[in-house]
């Protein structure tokens, strides 16, 4: 009975030290791990030149002749329309 007893409160303390490693363990690797490289407002918007779609001009691939979406975008040039 005596060893039981010692099991159990060995099993409780051994729970109690591994919640709360996990309370102080980092986020896993991803997006909310990252520091943000970039500021946190709002970015200026640039309309690219080749399809028209909108996105942050620090996205965006800039040339003599524009912005563009894409690297693809940006060698097939401005659309003609």
């Amino acid at each position: 009975m005596k060893y039981l007893i010692v099991v159990l409160v060995v099993a409780v303390i051994a729970w109690l030290l591994l919640r709360g490693r996990k309370a102080e363990r980092p986020v896993a690797r991803g997006a909310a791990a990252r520091s943000p490289t970039r500021e946190s407002g709002p970015q200026a918007m640039v309309q690219c030149a080749h399809c028209g779609v909108h996105l942050p001009r620090g996205d965006a691939l800039l040339d003599h002749r524009g912005a563009f979406c894409s690297r693809a975008h940006q060698l097939s040039g401005p659309h003609a329309s």
